[in-house]
């Protein structure tokens, strides 16, 4: 391998040619890689060298030589210190089409499809791209002795304090800042990350946006709270619609935001969600998607995606509260799901009670052991349905499927790359029959995808 030309400090003009998967740019600078945070594609800049690596080098824009037509002003005032967004800067229709991009370079660089073999649709985006995000996971923290909520900067455990954030939901956003305010006037102790000392570390808030419900999770260092009595009656009292309230104890030095051990405050221990004619509990932990239009979106495309006739098992792997494989329910003989939080399955299996649904089943347990077995024991499904997270389907569960010869895969991804790799495993068997992205969150750099596989004769 060739030294990297590049020293750090240097200065050195560059021509961007595509934004890559964390939504930075990437250009060409004597055949090493470049990668510029907030430079689009087209645009020819001045950049400074901040990291040299032997096979990449990052850098940060001194200067737009040449501006991409597509540049706009980022309506965020703390959008550069924050990293909770990365395409403020690019016109919506183009983060549609760029996103679109991310498939194809994932296909091209993981796969030994060639591009005319896969049909790769057009981005489903939103009419509002703003306001969408149905949940908020925001660290507190005191800074020159006052309380402060916000996000880590990118890269960083520097708190950027956000007062209003214009792509969350502005009922999280309320109860966020009137419990931030609270915190402080009754002096509860604020968690101190080097010490590992004081005692509220994350507001979490969730809020139905089709029931009005509103959901607070206090995450805690300790099960001690102090002047709690107060703190609840005085959420509850100016806030309604919190109708639970719940305490997650997290004494670890972790960058995970929740702990194991949930404790009931105030309320009750669920929210609860509609999804379609569907409606969902949801407890402080569970996985819930997080923009509730897109996702409708999203599983009237799975529905379209699996032909049923009403006689096919399904499988819905990775199944959460059992949001798709319910809302496929109606047309299929059964269905069975797995999910590793024990919290989510007891949420999907209240889900299907609630909603009368009878003809389906859920298990506590990882999917590449689950699957394996429910094999083995017989069970033969007609159509399987995966939703990973971002680092995608275990081998193991890949393989499993190979050896079912399940007519139908719908494979729902929030990672472009690991859908890459399996789909090439998948290809074996199966013929990849289209890729539809969706939008679930505008402004990032982060593109789901539906992509829908059929056995080969």
């Amino acid at each position: 391998m060739s030294e990297n030309p590049v020293t750090e400090g240097q200065q050195f003009p560059l021509t961007i040619k595509r934004i890559g998967i964390n939504g930075e740019g990437i250009g060409y600078f004597k055949r090493s890689v470049v990668f510029v945070t907030g430079a689009l594609t087209g645009e020819e800049v001045v950049v400074e060298a901040t990291k040299v690596n032997p096979r990449y080098t990052e850098a940060k824009i001194r200067k737009i030589r040449k501006k991409s037509p597509h540049r706009v002003t980022p309506p965020c005032p703390v959008y550069d210190a924050c990293g909770g967004c990365q395409l403020q800067h690019l016109a919506y229709p183009e983060q549609l089409q760029m996103k679109k991009d991310l498939i194809v370079q994932s296909i091209e660089k993981h796969t030994r499809f060639h591009l005319e073999q896969i049909k790769i649709r057009d981005t489903i985006g939103m009419g509002n791209p703003w306001g969408y995000r149905n949940k908020s996971q925001f660290q507190v923290r005191e800074i020159d002795d006052v309380v402060e909520a916000g996000l880590f900067g990118a890269e960083s455990h520097e708190l950027v304090p956000i007062e209003t954030c214009i792509v969350q939901h502005p009922d999280t956003v309320k109860v966020t800042n009137f419990v931030r305010d609270l915190l402080e006037e009754l002096e509860i102790p604020i968690y101190e990350e080097q010490r590992n000392s004081g005692i509220v570390r994350t507001i979490v808030v969730r809020t139905g946006i089709k029931t009005g419900q509103i959901q607070l999770v206090l995450v805690t260092n300790s099960k001690k709270l102090p002047r709690k009595r107060e703190l609840i009656e005085r959420i509850q009292a100016a806030i309604p619609e919190v109708v639970s309230i719940m305490q997650n104890v997290n004494q670890a030095k972790t960058s995970l935001i929740f702990g194991e051990e949930t404790l009931f405050l105030a309320g009750k221990e669920k929210i609860t969600e509609k999804l379609g004619e569907i409606e969902f509990d949801l407890s402080a932990r569970a996985f819930f998607q997080l923009n509730p239009s897109q996702t409708e979106k999203l599983y009237r495309e799975v529905a379209r995606a699996i032909r049923l006739t009403g006689n096919e098992k399904i499988v819905d792997a990775y199944c959460g509260v059992g949001t798709i494989g319910l809302s496929l329910a109606k047309r299929a003989a059964e269905v069975r799901g797995m999910d590793t939080i024990a919290e989510s399955i007891e949420d999907a299996k209240a889900n299907a009670a609630r909603a009368g649904i009878t003809n389906v089943s859920f298990e506590t347990g990882k999917a590449e052991e689950v699957f394996p077995k429910w094999i083995k024991a017989g069970f033969k499904p007609d159509a399987i349905v995966v939703d990973p997270p971002r680092v995608g389907c275990e081998d193991q569960l890949l393989q499993s499927i190979l050896r079912t010869n399940a007519k139908q895969i719908v494979y729902v991804s929030c990672n472009p790359s690991t859908l890459a790799r399996d789909i090439q495993i998948l290809s074996k068997k199966y013929n990849v029959k289209y890729i539809q992205p969706l939008d679930m969150f505008p402004h990032t750099a982060h593109v789901e995808s539906i992509t829908v596989l059929t056995l080969k004769n």
